[in-house]
């Protein structure tokens, strides 16, 4: 049996500077094409991108006879050792079925995923206390702000199975990466050839831009279909590099 993946620090570092845009467009070519987490956002912007492996919790509806308040005296609740066994550097992703009527966590239970060093937390339902969450360090990104707790709504079930999560499968160990447009979930395998080749994409982009700024034709140039340009990127990237 193959050892699970585990995200290198090189392959970290690559993420953390990289757009969701560029490892949609490398997934695509790649015949991925739904790997971005429809319906969440970032509850605050963060300098640097969320990066880290998911560590699911998978949410049920809720049927009243199972789901009163009494459920959280129990040690063993499914929310609870979620949030208290997803590893530091890991995100825990959340599938709340793409509803946000009710919330998946709060601002303590969140601020106990950051104390512990875990990279993030995604969640396909709401968020309650969301100015606490804000103002962590921690990224965190939910379907929008709602008061009701959990358990009107969901019942958490499973940890660390395959989930849905706003429409995207994620699997355990897959990389979760997010900035200010949503979040990517790269399947494991891809994540290091993925974040090497959005570094060569991002370069070229940086470099496309300054060609617009300057007032050039985006004709032949994004995508690069002539020559010219690419003799300009070479020469632009050396010319950056000796800086």
């Amino acid at each position: 049996m193959s050892k699970p993946y585990v995200l290198s620090e090189g392959t970290r570092d690559r993420l953390s500077r990289t757009s969701t845009a560029s490892i949609a467009t490398q997934l695509y070519k790649r015949g991925l094409r739904n790997q971005f987490v429809q319906g969440v956002s970032i509850v605050t912007p963060k300098e640097k991108n969320m990066v880290g492996q998911a560590f699911t919790l998978r949410y049920i509806p809720a049927r009243e006879d199972r789901n009163g308040l009494e459920v959280f005296r129990d040690p063993d609740h499914p929310q609870r050792v979620a949030v208290e066994t997803c590893p530091p550097g890991q995100v825990l992703v959340m599938d709340a079925r793409q509803d946000a009527r009710a919330a998946t966590a709060g601002s303590i239970l969140v601020t106990r995923l950051a104390v512990r060093g875990c990279a993030g937390i995604v969640s396909d339902g709401g968020f309650r206390d969301v100015c606490g969450i804000g103002a962590l360090e921690m990224s965190a990104y939910c379907a929008g702000p709602s008061a009701p707790t959990n358990l009107t709504l969901h019942e958490a079930l499973d940890i660390n199975v395959p989930i849905g999560c706003g429409g995207a499968a994620v699997f355990p160990g897959d990389v979760m990466v997010g900035d200010q447009d949503g979040v990517m979930v790269i399947p494991a395998d891809l994540a290091e050839e993925i974040s090497r080749d959005c570094e060569c994409m991002e370069d070229f982009e940086d470099f496309v831009l300054e060609e617009v700024l300057g007032g050039a034709s985006i004709i032949g140039l994004y995508p690069c279909t002539m020559d010219e340009n690419m003799r300009k990127f070479e020469a632009w990237k050396t010319k950056h590099q000796e800086k």
